[in-house]
């Protein structure tokens, strides 16, 4: 539950986070869209006041990209953001609040090993101290609550459900069994392609020469030796935008193909290349490169897919529940 190691909003204490993330987090700001005093209160839990400062703290951690809009979440976006991040400050205060009821603490070598982590992430002492005092008044007391707080509702979590979302073989097991179909994969052939573009609106004159065109192209391509001179040709003569890979389109699937084309290259054997194929609004040439036949994903090739699929699952469900115990319990004022 790395996601809840929030100082300020803005820098992250996980131990699986890098530096340069840590780094860029302490400098992401997102700007209010009015004029709000950042000590106005948002909300209020048992009393604990949450103020505009927490909230637009959390707007900046879960919206990363303000900088390309000015500092500012976009309009479109700002009101189901603002409301998310209401949510979750509110929650991560029932958490706190519930860790605290429980007596649970944060060991001091485990918590100056945080604010150790958490000073590394600066080029120089200068740089931190200044983030302390920009952010803390300076206070390396107020520091130590806030990262304090940080770990104490990332351990809440860890206990009550990173730990309880664990997922058995049994259950991936019977997951498996129970949609087979899910599990089996179409088959795919590679392909590259050649196109040359009709004009919307061509005259049958203007129609005829795009095939003159395509026929000189084909003839070409036929003389390839291989995927790489096909290639070349691609990118020289198609008027797609495939040329830039040299027409190679990978893998795909048959519904993922005009089907005027996926009827011809299904039938094409591994270098053939194709006559040309009026598909749509083009004349198409087609190189297979390779079949891949249908098959089943065993048990075994989904496993780990699987398991984090299944545990995402669970963990929602338990933050939900523990969300609604939580609220229940206490008394949540918001202030609009």
């Amino acid at each position: 539950m790395d996601r809840y190691l929030v100082i300020v909003g803005f820098v992250m204490l996980a131990v699986s986070t890098t530096a340069a993330q840590l780094a860029a987090d302490s400098r992401q700001r997102v700007s209010a869209s009015t004029h709000v005093s950042p000590v106005k209160p948002v909300a209020r839990i048992n009393g604990a006041v949450l103020t505009e400062a927490d909230l637009q703290q959390e707007i900046s951690t879960m919206f990363p990209y303000a900088q390309q809009h000015g500092g500012k979440v976009p309009k479109s976006m700002e009101a189901e953001i603002r409301r998310g991040a209401l949510q979750m400050i509110e929650f991560e205060e029932l958490v706190y609040q519930e860790a605290q009821r429980r007596n649970m603490h944060i060991s001091a070598p485990r918590l100056d090993h945080a604010i150790a982590d958490l000073h590394a992430q600066f080029d120089s002492d200068i740089a931190f101290r200044q983030f302390v005092k920009d952010q803390f008044h300076g206070s390396q007391g107020i520091l130590r609550r806030k990262v304090e707080r940080s770990l104490l509702i990332d351990q809440f979590l860890d206990q009550e459900v990173t730990r309880k979302s664990e997922v058995s073989n049994a259950e991936m097991r019977a997951a498996y069994d129970r949609d087979p179909a899910r599990f089996s994969l179409p088959r795919k052939v590679s392909i590259q392609t050649i196109s040359v573009l009709i004009r919307d609106g061509a005259t049958p004159e203007q129609e005829m020469n795009s095939r003159h065109r395509a026929e000189d192209i084909l003839r070409q391509a036929k003389a390839t030796r291989n995927s790489e001179e096909f290639g070349l040709l691609a990118e020289k003569n198609s008027d797609d935008d495939w040329r830039v890979m040299m027409g190679d389109h990978g893998l795909i699937e048959e519904n993922k193909m005009p089907p005027q084309v996926s009827q011809i290259a299904f039938r094409m054997k591994p270098g053939e290349v194709s006559e040309l194929i009026r598909a749509e609004n083009s004349f198409c040439i087609v190189r297979l490169n390779a079949n891949e036949p249908a098959r089943h994903l065993s048990f075994e090739e989904v496993t780990a897919k699987l398991r984090k699929e299944l545990q995402a699952q669970r963990v929602e469900q338990l933050r939900g529940a523990l969300n609604r115990r939580l609220r229940k319990a206490a008394k949540v004022e918001e202030f609009s």
